[in-house]
């Protein structure tokens, strides 16, 4: 997903939650992100000669796309084919808020850090005062568009201080009470049922699979593991300040206010490098904050794809794009069109948005 781009300077809050604010304030005022596509998927490549199975991404339509899919996976695991890329070099790489899972009506990491700043409450008694926080708790949007800077401190200051275990818990303890406001599931059940076959035909293909998300790396790896079958070690993400010391005589890595690296649009490439050191061959997005990496991925040597996904489908999920102030998907859709990027449409191309609800 997107995050706004200007980076903080001179004591400012992180640009990640600047963009973040404005969700929120697009969320309170109720406008949403429903009705806001403005253009057909009828620019999508054409279908590619591929042997259909109902076995194979049995909740991707027989489209465009799959086949795209399909014949990439095909052509990159042929031994003895040009396009052949050898086991260590099949690496994918998906963003995750609106890509892997929905991110609206906003990134569900908010929503966890806004319940902490609730749940802090009791211990600042000083926050009864604070316009920021009575607007929150009243949902006035217009008093949160004029107290910014308030709630970032705010939301910096709930969500600092623990340590990284006490965090984890904290996190965990939010995604097993906590229900989506309109879904009213389970966000861990609000992944994509198409992404997860898709994540499984690509291991059985030979694929190393990383997270790559704007979202804190340290808010993904408590969960990821068992939604995703996507390990902690295999999660680039932004990256929250940290300090060691010892509590209590035992070692323990402290949450400090603040971001010692945004993981989003030209910040992708950089943190790909730095934790895989490999160029991707795939790599799938939905938004402009995704473009580099799919820019950085296309632009390898060899076979490679990249794909967006477009969030077209308001009935069973959102649907948003070039206006939205959320993950708008904008010069990515245009970039995409022109360079024969993949372009997925919710709605044309998947069957079934999520799995099945447990019960």
């Amino acid at each position: 997903m997107r995050f706004a781009a200007d980076s903080a300077r001179g004591g400012h809050a992180p640009s990640i939650l600047m963009g973040w604010l404005v969700c929120l304030c697009v969320a309170l005022t109720g406008c949403g992100s429903a009705n806001t596509v403005e253009q057909s998927h009828s620019n999508a490549p054409p279908t590619v000669s591929v042997t259909p199975s109902a076995t194979v991404l049995p909740s991707w339509q027989d489209g465009a796309a799959r086949a795209a899919i399909l014949k990439f996976i095909s052509d990159v695991t042929r031994e003895g084919a040009s396009s052949y890329v050898p086991p260590e070099a099949r690496i994918a790489v998906f963003d995750n808020d609106g890509t892997l899972w929905s991110e609206q009506p906003m990134p569900f990491q908010l929503l966890f850090m806004i319940d902490q700043v609730k749940a802090a409450a009791p211990r600042h008694p000083e926050w009864q005062s604070n316009p920021a926080y009575k607007a929150l708790l009243a949902h006035d949007a217009a008093a949160l568009e004029q107290n910014k800077k308030a709630l970032l401190q705010l939301l910096a200051t709930a969500n600092s201080g623990m340590t990284t275990d006490e965090y984890d818990r904290a996190i965990t303890t939010w995604l097993s009470a906590t229900r989506h406001p309109t879904l009213q599931r389970p966000f861990t059940e609000l992944i994509y049922q198409p992404q997860l076959e898709l994540l499984d035909l690509l291991r059985t293909n030979g694929f190393k699979i990383w997270i790559v998300s704007g979202g804190t790396a340290e808010f993904m790896r408590v969960w990821a593991s068992q939604a995703y079958g996507i390990p902690p070690e295999q999660i680039v993400g932004t990256e929250e300040k940290l300090r060691y010391q010892l509590r209590e005589g035992k070692p323990a890595l402290v949450r400090e206010p603040g971001f010692a690296f945004v993981d989003d649009g030209p910040g992708k490439p950089v943190g790909i490098f730095r934790a895989i050191g490999r160029r991707p061959i795939l790599a799938f997005g939905n938004s402009d904050g995704d473009r580099e990496m799919l820019e950085y991925t296309a632009g390898g040597p060899g076979e490679t794809l990249a794909l967006l996904l477009h969030h077209d489908d308001a009935e069973r999920e959102f649907a948003y794009d070039r206006q939205s102030a959320l993950a708008r998907l904008d010069k990515a859709w245009d970039q995409a069109l022109a360079r024969g990027w993949v372009v997925v449409s919710m709605k044309q191309d998947w069957k079934t948005v999520y799995p099945a609800p447990k019960s």
